[in-house]
């Protein structure tokens, strides 16, 4: 039932039409930089204003688009430390899942989280000033949430960081 239920969500959530090649290349562009003006936008993909418009509000409309953003720099804020979390547990109860959930939602250090297949449960990206403030982090975690083992990785390097989805190897309709 939770499957099917979520599954009408997700169907409720995308677009009743295929994107077509325009619709495509608007998100190309916007990825890249969502504060181009309307202008520019159809000057790029080779329309008029009225028509970008109307198809980036149902981009939007339909989810396609989450919300618009800035991309700040960690370390000039200072944020110089990633750490990658890896987290087993023994407890997958629904109120465990929805306690961890709650944890992990009221830390602005968590950037991102996911649940793993395999033999770790979850993987955390953690962004912190450096390695005591991760003890902070993770004190303050285990405090609240019992979690069986947790390992932290320190990224020595970032080599690649984007948010861009590759949008050239999603099939194109028209």
């Amino acid at each position: 039932f939770k499957v099917f239920c979520f599954y009408q969500r997700l169907k409720q959530r995308t677009m009743s039409k295929p994107l077509d090649h325009l619709d495509l290349s608007i998100l190309k562009l916007l990825q890249t930089d969502a504060g181009q003006s309307l202008e520019s936008l159809a000057k790029q993909v080779g329309s008029s204003k009225t028509p970008v418009w109307t198809r980036i509000r149902k981009l939007i409309d339909s989810r396609v688009i989450k919300q618009q953003t800035v991309i700040l720099d960690p370390e000039a804020l200072s944020l110089e430390a990633c750490f990658f979390v890896l987290i087993r547990t023994s407890e997958h109860e629904e109120a465990w899942q929805t306690g961890f959930l709650n944890a992990l939602n009221k830390r602005p250090e968590v950037m991102e989280a996911h649940r793993l297949a395999g033999e770790i449960d979850y993987i955390l990206k953690v962004r912190v000033a450096n390695a005591r403030a991760y003890d902070n982090f993770y004190q303050s975690l285990i405090r609240d949430v019992k979690v069986f083992n947790v390992t932290a990785l320190l990224s020595m390097e970032e080599i690649k960081y984007s948010t861009e989805l590759p949008i050239d190897a999603i099939p194109r309709e028209g």
